[in-house]
């Protein structure tokens, strides 16, 4: 019989996730969880579709789980680059999960990649894209790494429509940092990517009760986190979720193709 906290996380829309070890998953959180997002993420980017061996671009893959699944769920080889996550910090959690001769762990900062044009056959960036890709600049800079009709696609946290003004939505103020305004409206990333003209947008959705899905992580990791630092913030994440309702608060899926 499963224990109370993986019952807790065995969540139907996201089968796979489900299957991961629910402990693990808590203890290598970043925010919201980074599984369940991806899997929403997957059907859009065709990533059943790559042939194994394909390599993949996990660009902000924080504590690489996301690359660990990439490897392991579509059987492709990974790229895992992150600038907080240190390589060697990485390289050990990927031994521990079986995949060290599938993923690659490096350093890296979004803007300077060591990357040659074509590289890859997917880049995935699940909960980071919106610290560096709301640049006008950025997507064209990215997709070049990308073979041709190669596919781009991400997660972030959004808002459900664009805010009007410089001030938040009025029960948010309490909860509103400076770096909230990086979220935007799935509309917003459709438009901001079709400009740039570097892919063709297949996709810019919303994800239906998203907020309900951050919300139960957010508890639970408030009650289970190991860090009293990753808990306070799962803390204040749960209270503002809880006082939003989903009225503005939630994510959006963005997927293009390069041409």
């Amino acid at each position: 019989m499963p224990d109370d906290l993986t019952q807790r996380l065995t969540h139907p829309r996201y089968p796979r996730s489900s299957a991961y070890d629910a402990r693990w998953t808590i203890e290598n959180q970043m925010g919201p969880h980074a599984l369940w997002l991806l899997e929403w993420l997957a059907p859009a980017l065709g990533l059943d579709a790559l042939p194994p061996g394909a390599r993949v671009l996990d660009l902000g893959c924080g504590r690489a789980m996301t690359s660990v699944f990439l490897a392991r769920e579509y059987g492709v080889q990974v790229t895992a680059a992150d600038l907080w996550i240190k390589p060697d910090d990485n390289a050990g959690r990927l031994a521990e999960a079986g995949v060290a001769d599938r993923v690659l762990p490096v350093l890296a900062e979004a803007h300077d990649l060591p990357f040659a044009e074509g590289t890859f056959d997917a880049i995935v960036s699940v909960d980071a894209y919106q610290y560096f890709g709301t640049d006008d600049l950025y997507l064209p800079t990215l997709a070049r790494l990308l073979k041709p009709g190669g596919r781009i696609g991400v997660v972030v946290p959004s808002v459900r429509e664009e805010i009007d003004g410089t001030e938040p939505p009025e029960p948010l103020e309490p909860f509103w940092e400076p770096a909230f305004w990086c979220f935007h409206s799935p509309d917003w990333w459709r438009r901001h990517w079709t400009r740039g003209g570097a892919v063709r947008v297949e996709a810019a959705d919303w994800l239906t009760d998203g907020w309900r899905d951050w919300l139960l992580w957010s508890e639970v990791c408030a009650e289970e986190s190991p860090s009293e630092f990753m808990a306070g913030m799962a803390r204040e994440s749960a209270e503002m979720l809880r006082v939003d309702q989903g009225a503005n608060l939630g994510f959006a899926r963005v997927v293009g193709r390069r041409g």
